[in-house]
């Protein structure tokens, strides 16, 4: 065999296992074995190499061996190979700035959809949505499943977002282009965001129709999709379908019977996923809890807080004090419930002194929800709510000056009620 097979050889292999490296986000040993191929006399790189250390370099922020890279690329007249010149921009993105990355993107010869992807994923990722579909509209070629995959998703997340990221799948379905796996768990959240439960059963045919159903993690997505709009029975169905369940299957319906206030079957639930030894997480229990606080099973709920920490080495989060305050609170165990509050690690959130303040209501607790009260004036002093509750705590008491006395600094502080809103989605 010739020394140059030999060398070919040698290089295809090591390429495979960069490949192996990058893809298992094995980032450190990717760079550590690209620099023994660098500097190895015996061989020359190719173009493949590049994009894989680019992405790897953007991953772990290495910019000066990017810059490098890119140095060689432009005086090495690479720069014109789309996959390298979209790894740069990418890598720009991560490395630099999103201008940096931007002036790049403009400077490649020639840009195919991979290029233009690249940029708009840059721009959804750091929330610039208005810039990403200014970039949409300008394309001059057309856009694939990809480009529509990070707009569905950018706008997913956005606050009023969720009606676009569906119109953008209409889109997406004229133009005969196939939704795919990620496509589909992109727009789960959207899904849910407008409460569309015809629309997540159209995912879901499709999905099944298309061999993509199986998929465990759009499976999850389900489970919590059907969950979230009510849809219980078609949740459980899913779950019951998958072969291997993982803590996310499992977290995803203890969470959708929490949220309806199924608790006992949410514990059961949970009972069952200690018995296929699947370790819980945060999530899990924060699913376990508001179980607990929404039927007010305070023993419960003081149990797996304990639990939480000394059986599975999850620490708590602000998010769990609020379910254990706000379990103890419905039970009527107010001051234990302030007890918990006084010894939180963390500062207290609106939602934790909320709970107080509101179960305050419920049992004439007039002490305790002034200092709920004025707690949650500091936190969030244009929230009218906050006033409101405290004032009707005071004339549900005969404290009517106090009531009245509220509403004053209301007006004082310019605080004022939002008038109340609603919707309905077109089933066209």
């Amino acid at each position: 065999m010739s020394s140059y097979s030999s060398n070919y050889l040698r290089l295809l292999s090591l390429t495979k296992q960069l490949t192996f490296y990058v893809n298992q986000g094995r980032h450190v040993d990717a760079l550590s074995l690209f620099h023994r191929m660098q500097t190895s006399p015996s061989l020359t790189l190719d173009p493949f190499v590049y994009p894989l250390v680019l992405k790897s370099c953007g991953a772990i922020h290495r910019p000066q061996l990017g810059l490098s890279i890119h140095a060689y690329a432009t005086k090495s007249s690479l720069f014109s190979n789309p996959f390298i010149a979209c790894a740069l921009v990418d890598m720009y993105g991560k490395c630099f700035s999103i201008s940096s990355a931007r002036k790049l993107f403009d400077e490649i010869p020639q840009r195919n959809v991979v290029s233009w992807n690249s940029m708009i994923s840059i721009y959804t990722l750091s929330g610039r949505l208005d810039a990403a579909l200014d970039l949409f509209q300008s394309m001059d070629v057309g856009p694939n499943e990809s480009t529509f995959n990070a707009i569905i998703a950018g706008l997913s997340e956005l606050e009023g977002g969720p009606f676009k990221a569906i119109g953008f799948y209409r889109r997406m379905k004229k133009l005969v282009l196939r939704p795919n796996l990620i496509t589909l768990l992109a727009l789960l959240p959207a899904c849910v965001g407008v409460a569309s439960l015809s629309l997540i059963k159209e995912i879901h045919g499709y999905a099944f129709r298309s061999n993509i159903e199986p998929h465990p993690q759009l499976r999850s997505g389900l489970v919590e999709a059907y969950g979230r709009c009510g849809s219980l029975v078609n949740a459980r169905n899913v779950f019951q379908c998958m072969e291997e369940r993982d803590v996310v299957a499992w977290s995803s319906l203890i969470s959708a019977y929490a949220l309806h206030g199924e608790a006992r079957a949410a514990l059961e639930v949970f009972q069952q996923m200690e018995l296929a030894k699947v370790w819980p997480d945060d999530i899990t229990f924060l699913g376990v809890l508001k179980a607990c606080s929404h039927a007010g099973l305070a023993d419960e709920a003081l149990d797996y807080f304990d639990r939480m920490h000394k059986d599975y080495k999850v620490e708590a989060s602000a998010d769990h004090y609020s379910c254990l305050v706000d379990a103890l609170s419905r039970a009527g165990r107010l001051y234990e419930a302030y007890k918990v509050i006084k010894e939180m690690p963390m500062k207290p959130t609106a939602k934790t002194r909320g709970a107080l303040l509101g179960a305050c209501r419920t049992y004439g607790e007039v002490e305790l929800a002034e200092i709920a009260g004025r707690a949650l004036f500091e936190i969030e002093p244009s929230n009218a709510a906050n006033y409101v509750l405290l004032a009707k705590i005071y004339a549900s008491v005969g404290r009517y000056e106090e009531a009245q006395r509220m509403r004053m600094e209301m007006k004082e502080r310019g605080v004022k009620v939002a008038p109340g809103s609603s919707w309905v989605v077109n089933q066209d």
